[in-house]
């Protein structure tokens, strides 16, 4: 079952009404886009955009019986594309856009990518199947100073330096193709201390990794400059970030066009889930919520 992250919050700061359209940038298994048309009848429209076919044709799916089949646009592109899938589809105007930057349940455990560490699966980890680059490539192709770069930049990762050496050493006799092949690679790479602590330590290279397959940064930043292109005056922009990374870009994004009386923003101090949220959905622990009005 789908739980979409601080739903209560989205709707409260995007606060949908009759007939407004809104764009979802990171549509996933729809749980926010639906939550929203409830309060936009009876023609408010959502282009919901994700660079996943197959999880679109999920959505596709779920609503093609339902009121919501006319409603929700379905986009098969990056985000990172917003404006230009805005006035190609001429969406306008738009009272509202939403970026939900974790990585979907479908993906760590239905789509056989390798997003979990947990599972047996390619090191795939695309969220764009047509895209050329996979982990594989990354841990197999790249140097030791590029991998350690991956993991110590996106990943945070403190002993970057000794897992990139041992990647290079276990390729050497056979490439690594499999996740639990890199999972084990990690576990010979750090302290035994490192392995018992509350985030699992795959955690952190396993993001390293899908951050760098999908520019998940690069993307971000190119993406919010252009929400206020799309965004109609008072338009509301809601984002919900992950990791420490993404919600720097956020933030630093939403203080210089505060500076520059472009927007105003809603939330002094990133919004979090409660404890009761975090018992239902584990995965929205690290949640942080912050929007923005455009002025």
């Amino acid at each position: 079952m789908h739980i979409p992250v601080l739903k209560k919050e989205v709707i409260e700061f995007l606060n949908p009404r009759s007939n407004e359209n809104f764009i979802d940038c990171t549509l996933g298994e729809g749980g926010h886009a639906l939550a929203i048309l409830e309060k936009t009848n009876p023609a408010g429209k959502i282009l919901g955009i994700d660079q996943d076919q197959e999880i679109l044709e999920n959505v596709k799916r779920r609503i093609q019986n339902t009121k919501y089949k006319d409603r929700l646009i379905l986009i098969c592109d990056n985000f990172v594309n917003l404006k230009e899938i805005a006035e190609r589809e001429k969406f306008m105007p738009v009272s509202g856009i939403l970026f939900d930057l974790g990585i979907s349940g479908w993906h760590l455990e239905e789509s056989g990518r390798g997003f979990s560490f947990q599972k047996e699966e390619p090191l795939d980890m695309r969220g764009n199947k047509n895209s050329d680059l996979t982990a594989e490539k990354i841990v197999n192709e790249y140097s030791k100073e590029e991998i350690e770069r991956i993991l110590r930049e996106y990943g945070e990762e403190k002993f970057s330096r000794q897992i990139s050496k041992n990647i290079i050493e276990f390729r050497k006799i056979k490439p690594i193709k499999i996740t639990l092949e890199l999972l084990e690679i990690l576990k010979k790479s750090v302290p035994v201390w490192y392995q018992h602590k509350k985030i699992h330590f795959a955690t952190r290279t396993f993001q390293a990794l899908r951050i760098a397959v999908n520019k998940e940064l690069s993307n971000l930043d190119k993406a919010l400059v252009q929400t206020l292109d799309v965004l109609e005056h008072q338009g509301k922009l809601v984002i919900i970030s992950f990791h420490s990374l993404e919600d720097r870009i956020v933030k630093n994004f939403f203080k210089e066009k505060s500076k520059q009386n472009l927007i105003k923003i809603l939330t002094k101090k990133p919004i979090t889930p409660s404890e009761e949220e975090i018992k239902a959905n584990i995965r929205s622990r690290s949640a942080k919520l912050r929007a923005a009005i455009k002025i």
